[in-house]
């Protein structure tokens, strides 16, 4: 369960730094890994197990994502995507 939440995490982000451009990298992956965790909630809603389980499971998995998500929220500069989506491009450097 651990290397499936790894490769759910690392490789949207791989694929982010790739795609994107860098001012949009942490809020898309914010949004990603929301996602992921709506995801997660559902199917640990869905297959019941024990609340006394060892192992991770799928609960753990959509708090984990939910965390990883808010911290990228927090990093990220809202205002560049904000402006990206309006006018479709990054903002210009702003001149003296």
């Amino acid at each position: 369960m651990l290397t499936l939440f790894s490769l759910l995490t690392a490789l949207p982000a791989v694929l982010a730094l790739h795609l994107l451009e860098p001012e949009l990298v942490l809020p898309a992956f914010s949004v990603l890994l929301f996602v992921e965790a709506g995801f997660a909630v559902i199917a640990a809603h869905l297959i019941h197990l024990p609340d006394n389980a060892d192992d991770i499971t799928l609960w753990d998995l959509a708090g984990g994502f939910t965390l990883i998500g808010c911290a990228a929220a927090v990093f990220g500069e809202p205002d560049q995507a904000a402006l990206f989506l309006e006018h479709g491009g990054p903002r210009p450097a702003s001149r003296p």
